[in-house]
């Protein structure tokens, strides 16, 4: 028996609880007597516990990400957290999914091959009500994508998109792309029927309405990755980005950044008219001394003091005082 229940299955099952047909407590009583497992030798796990901790640490990394991204774009409350990984057949998977939902076949440079992102029509819905100008509100009846629709579904698949680059980060540099979208399940065939995945579920919350979004990865796709997808090498990442040899390295790309600085020479007042019959060759007096220090600015701030004048025939400034923060914060005041 499959893991995952059809959208029939999961309907005849709320009909019959809500007729009293199924007892509640007699399902509990039972769940908590059956202590042994069912595993399929045929189609055993492909990755290790320690491998879908990582894998979970990743999409809970992309679902904090899709929560900031979504919610500046639909301009709503957006909550994104992970509600369940596992590994399952595709065609487990597929058999899963209503019909008609949203469903983006995508790649994932440098992996070889396809996979799935899903998201549940009512979810999809409030999202395009959003973008359209509405409340968010999502539709009681479930119903196939307009063409326009699915033009700004596209941007949406891109958003989405645009979260994974980050999330991967600590395990290998990944580039997504979307390659098309489809609304009808069993018209996609990304792998074999038998073929293992791993299927990542994330409970998605946006205005007033949840759903969910799946993640759909065959295991033969990141098959080359499998060794790096640990504990290790996800803390490792990070612990190497704040060593001391790559602070000195940021150090040193910093040293060599140019920087623009201006000197002021001095300043003063003129009338419009004045101004209006200024002539070359004319002299205007500023009020500061040719032998006065100037201030050296780079951007709005002043860092350094100096005397103007001349070196080799060139307009140059002598460096006579560095400005500490103490007296640089005194001038921005």
């Amino acid at each position: 028996m499959a893991d995952v229940l059809s959208q029939n299955e999961i309907d005849s099952l709320l009909s019959a609880l809500s007729t009293g047909a199924v007892d509640v407590d007699e399902i509990k009583r039972e769940s908590e007597d059956q202590r042994i497992k069912v595993y399929d030798f045929k189609r055993p796990d492909k990755l290790s516990k320690e491998q879908m901790r990582t894998l979970q640490m990743i999409h809970e990394n992309m679902a904090r990400l899709l929560t900031t991204n979504l919610s500046t774009h639909l301009r709503t409350m957006v909550d994104f957290e992970v509600a369940s990984i596992e590994q399952l057949s595709y065609d487990e998977f597929i058999r899963s999914l209503p019909d008609p939902t949203i469903i983006g076949i995508s790649e994932l440079y440098p992996f070889n091959g396809q996979f799935i992102l899903e998201i549940n029509p009512d979810i999809g819905f409030v999202m395009l009500d959003r973008l359209f100008g509405g409340l968010g509100k999502s539709f009681n009846k479930v119903r196939a994508f307009t063409d326009i629709e699915k033009v700004v579904l596209k941007r949406v698949f891109s958003w989405l998109l645009s979260c994974f680059p980050e999330a991967w980060e600590n395990i290998i540099r990944v580039e997504p792309h979307l390659s098309e979208l489809e609304s009808n399940p069993q018209f996609i065939q990304v792998v074999p029927s038998n073929d293992m995945t791993i299927l990542i579920t994330l409970q998605a919350k946006i205005a007033n309405t949840e759903g969910l979004i799946n993640i759909c990865i065959p295991y033969i796709m990141i098959e080359p990755i499998v060794d790096k997808l640990n504990a290790q090498q996800w803390f490792a990442k990070t612990r190497q980005e704040q060593t001391t040899k790559h602070i000195q390295s940021l150090k040193n790309r910093i040293k060599k950044a140019r920087v623009e600085l201006e000197t002021e020479l001095g300043s003063t007042y003129l009338k419009v008219s004045d101004l209006l019959y200024l002539q070359v060759g004319d002299v205007v007096k500023l009020d500061r001394q040719v032998n006065e220090e100037v201030e050296i600015r780079i951007g709005k701030h002043i860092k350094f003091k100096g005397i103007a004048g001349t070196y080799r025939k060139h307009r140059a400034v002598k460096i006579t005082e560095v400005v500490n923060k103490g007296e640089e914060g005194e001038d921005d005041e």
